[in-house]
């Protein structure tokens, strides 16, 4: 039997079905795996008579005909989306024994269709940043080199589906969450159109730009759990990539990369248009003003309501005080301390970011993709690869110290911001450390994102 690295989760679906497998057989491999690569720190709870108990249900089902179309995939989840198998903290102190009593809108979908939630995995504390170097639980390390950071903050997530621990997951996303760990640890990670996914249940930042997300190695699986997700029958077509359209902005997207992002980007975009593609310089010049505009003033004044409103539900135990309290990573103490006095932020920049900002965002970005007849935006997910853990306020990128937070974050958060869909694939001809590549859509628009992505993938992998 090949091992769990080896199967994607449409795969092990398919083989399930033919009998070749089975979720018992299936389950003891990743017990293996877990335990083979503990040292990652990928994995926050797991328990392997529980995951043994879930796959015998599983295979009994699938022996009756009953099975859903999930039926025996483990997945693993992110620490701060509701189960009842296991506990939700969050990665945060105040939160290291709550397990709730319902769970979060996206399990009830994927629990629906006979899924497995095989594990929980670490995480970034409170998702507030995207190191997933966590005071409190300890730094979550990159397989392709456990010195380096995997992203964040979801980014145990995307650690365990790199290194085959799961043949998929799922985390959160709120300025490139699932994006950024999917890039740095050579995997496949969707943000869908916000809202497309239920979104309750989630230890919260901000309800206008949390989301779900899926992170997986092929853009098949990632497929595969959006229509579960999203409760849509969408059938992935198949794009001839002579058909792409893709915008390559003229700003920001592309400033000081890492020259191997530069390279593995640059070399990406040649084999896309080498494939029939059509390459379009495109412009978002007049967008940053009111993208900076909005970033900061929704996460900080909507989290500072967002998460004692989830506590009271979830966690009435726990005040917003004593979690404050018990946050151990500096970084995540420093947010959101400062939003508890005379600093924080204003209703005044939070009306304006909602009612101002963002619809001018919202037109400029819409402009651009029907002016230029666009499928997609296409751009490096980060500016630069993983970088040591424990960087969790400045690295180096071309002999300079930047701040780590926002240079990481440069080119996935106005994607947030606007709440469209995008999809970072790894660079497939990068030695060494990975690099992604990200392709945005438009809002709704994420059937299409989708097929394309696979037929990007297609020639990436070439």
């Amino acid at each position: 039997m090949a091992r769990s690295s080896e199967i994607g989760a449409a795969e092990l679906l398919r083989r399930l079905d033919a009998g070749q497998i089975s979720a018992q057989e299936y389950a003891q491999e990743i017990v293996r795996s877990c335990r083979e690569l503990a040292e990652l720190n990928a994995v926050s709870f797991f328990d392997p008579d529980l995951l043994a108990e879930f796959a015998r249900g599983a295979d009994e089902k699938r022996s009756k005909g009953e099975g859903g179309r999930l039926c025996g995939l483990p997945l693993i989840v992110k620490d701060n989306i509701n189960t009842t198998a296991y506990p939700t903290t969050g990665g945060t102190g105040a939160l290291q024994n709550c397990t709730p009593e319902t769970n979060a809108g996206v399990i009830s979908r994927l629990l629906g269709e006979d899924a497995i939630i095989g594990a929980k995995s670490g995480m970034h504390e409170l998702a507030f940043g995207i190191t997933s170097n966590n005071a409190v639980t300890g730094a979550v390390r990159n397989p392709h080199d456990t010195s380096k950071i995997p992203g964040g903050s979801s980014g145990g997530t995307a650690a365990a589906v790199a290194a085959g621990m799961f043949p998929a997951g799922l985390g959160t996303d709120t300025g490139g969450s699932c994006r950024i760990p999917a890039a740095l640890c050579g995997v496949v990670g969707f943000r869908p159109t916000h809202g497309r996914y239920a979104g309750d249940g989630i230890v919260p930042i901000s309800h206008t730009r949390d989301t779900a997300g899926p992170l997986a190695r092929c853009v098949e699986d990632i497929s595969l759990l959006d229509g579960v997700l999203s409760g849509e029958e969408v059938k992935t077509a198949q794009v001839n990539p002579a058909d792409m359209r893709l915008g390559v902005p003229a700003e920001v997207f592309f400033d000081n990369l890492e020259p191997e992002v530069e390279a593995g980007v640059q070399e990406s975009l040649r084999a896309l248009e080498k494939a029939g593609a059509t390459l379009v310089d495109v412009s978002f010049a007049d967008i940053w003003s009111h993208n900076e505009a909005f970033s900061f003033p929704v996460v900080f004044y909507e989290v500072m309501r967002d998460l004692p409103a989830y506590l009271q539900k979830h966690a009435p135990h726990v005040t917003l005080g004593s979690l404050v309290e018990q946050i151990g990573s500096p970084d995540v103490a420093g947010a959101i301390g400062s939003q508890l006095g005379e600093d924080a932020m204003p209703q005044e920049a939070y009306r304006a970011a909602m009612d101002v900002h963002r619809p001018a965002m919202r037109k400029i970005y819409e402009d651009v993709f029907r002016t230029s007849g666009l499928a997609a935006i296409v751009f490096p997910t980060t500016p630069l690869r993983a970088r040591d853990i424990g960087l969790d306020e400045t690295v180096e990128l071309n002999g300079a110290q930047v701040p780590t937070f926002p240079t990481y974050i440069r080119n996935t958060d106005l994607g947030s911001n606007l709440g469209v869909p995008g999809i970072s694939l790894p660079c497939r001809s990068v030695a060494g450390l990975p690099v992604g590549i990200e392709f945005d859509g438009m809002a709704g628009a994420d059937a299409g994102l989708l097929s394309l992505a696979r037929a990007a993938e297609a020639v990436l992998s070439q």
